[in-house]
């Protein structure tokens, strides 16, 4: 195969676990991370397979067993999930508990019982201890407390990487779990009640410079740092992974940098060019310190990362301009 995308390996030194065309069914077609996904498999020449919320809810156990019977996927890429800032966890924990274990039980014992062949769960940073050592290496999970805003979606997504290890263990399943790390990009929720920080950063900058705000006030100190990859970069990993990876345990998938929020919402005022100041509200919470990621797993498949940070914001602020005008 050859691919102009980003986040393509150098070289191909490992035989193919997935062939050429193989029909892969994403759950979460339409969110940040599977519309990323989709696109990038359908350009590489895989068929892929979508079904929409109103069609298929993943947290029915037995439609989704019946669909995943009916169409026999080589693989599955497990994207669905109720997602959002610290904000939406911290209001709704049991939705983000109940929704994601539902969604990952009913999805991945469903491929097993149909038989599909390989099956990607993808979870998140958040899984891993609140002070966890930097960068954190996969073998830091459960390794001491969670950050506790978002506690239960965390232990939601632990669960994931445990089924999946489960069925590799029990059933010989070729089964792999990978944990990204902060993402945006095109398709991102930019909804003020439940959007993640880099979007809500976007929104927020814009308005004020819209409306003519002389301030900007954010939460928490601006000290935290966090680690951002563009979501075709975790696109191409999520192949690269399909095709390569058939091991144990989780594979980190980041970029292998981090900046603080306070230089984060710097550079986010520079690309929106709201010439305001930025406060802080260090009342509110900050989160977890860091979270960088340990990605030597990942480079050593020949993953590199290609979109630059402001790049990419710069090219997700234009995505959402032209969502917003062609809403009116």
């Amino acid at each position: 195969m050859t691919t102009d995308f980003p986040g393509s390996p150098q070289e191909s030194v490992h035989p193919l676990l997935l062939r050429s065309g193989a029909r892969v069914f994403v759950a979460g077609h339409r969110g940040l991370v599977g519309s990323a996904v989709v696109r990038r498999l359908a350009a590489e020449g895989y068929e892929v397979i979508t079904r929409d919320r109103d069609r298929l809810d993943l947290r029915d156990a037995a439609r989704t067993g019946a669909f995943l019977r009916e169409t026999r996927p080589d693989a599955v890429v497990l994207a669905a999930a109720r997602v959002g800032g610290i904000m939406a966890n911290s209001t709704y924990p049991v939705q983000f508990l109940e929704d994601n274990l539902h969604i990952q039980l009913s999805v991945v014992s469903g491929a097993h019982a149909a038989g599909v062949e390989r099956l990607l769960f993808l979870g998140s940073s958040c899984i891993y201890p609140r002070l966890a050592p930097q960068p954190i290496p996969e073998s830091a999970l459960l390794t001491g407390p969670l950050e506790p805003t978002n506690e239960a979606y965390a232990l939601a997504k632990i669960a994931g990487v445990v089924q999946t290890r489960s069925y590799r263990r029990q059933y010989g399943a070729s089964y792999i779990s990978a944990m990204p790390t902060n993402l945006y990009g095109p398709g991102d929720n930019f909804d003020p009640e439940t959007s993640h920080v880099l979007p809500a950063l976007i929104r927020r900058f814009h308005e004020a410079r819209r409306d003519g705000s002389p301030e900007v006030t954010l939460w928490g100190s601006g000290s935290p740092r966090r680690e951002f990859l563009h979501v075709d970069d975790l696109a191409a990993a999520c192949l690269l992974l399909l095709e390569r990876y058939d091991g144990d345990e989780p594979v980190n998938i980041g970029c292998g940098e981090d900046l603080t929020i306070r230089e984060l919402a710097g550079l986010v005022r520079e690309v929106t060019e709201y010439p305001g100041k930025i406060g802080w509200d260090a009342t509110k919470p900050d989160g977890t310190p860091r979270k960088l990621l340990d990605v030597s797993r990942l480079t050593a498949l020949g993953f590199v990362p290609r979109t630059g940070l402001r790049d990419g914001i710069s090219g997700t602020y234009a995505w959402w301009l032209e969502q917003q005008e062609a809403r009116g």
